[in-house]
């Protein structure tokens, strides 16, 4: 487990170490069987085209929990994130080749709040587009 961030060593505009995160067809079939949502948008090509969509696309939550290991990663504990919201508003695209898509995700500290907790915004893009609109968690630091 990492060192905890302390409160004290936190400013506003502090950025978060940025990360990338791959996704590929396979990544897609794993979460759907962890998950449950077998929706086809999320495995076949056809029936995503079919309802208007540019390919299959990953689904939202694992988009999201992607997105909150930025933070999880930084402050070396996932039980530390109090509050995690976002807006859907791209969907990822996952082409059906050997390198799938990308989700890149930076992060810095927008707020100091009460109690050692501070207000952490994301940016979330895949291919060049905001995937999450909103993107925002509230941590609790040591």
């Amino acid at each position: 487990m990492a060192e905890k961030i302390a409160y004290d060593d936190v400013e506003v505009g502090t950025e978060l170490p940025t990360q990338t995160f791959p996704v590929t067809r396979a990544t897609l079939v794993r979460y759907a069987g962890a998950s449950g949502d077998f929706n086809p948008i999320h495995w076949n090509e056809k029936f995503a085209v079919e309802v208007g969509l540019p390919d299959v696309i990953a689904h939202g939550m694992f988009t999201m929990a992607e997105a909150i290991r930025v933070v999880t990663d930084w402050t070396g504990d996932p039980a530390a994130v109090v509050e995690y919201g976002v807006r859907f508003t791209k969907p990822v695209v996952v082409p059906n080749d050997d390198e799938g898509a990308t989700i890149e995700v930076s992060a810095k500290v927008a707020a100091k709040l009460d109690d050692n907790k501070v207000r952490v915004d994301l940016l979330a893009t895949s291919a060049g587009q905001k995937v999450l609109g909103m993107s925002r968690a509230v941590v609790r630091l040591a």
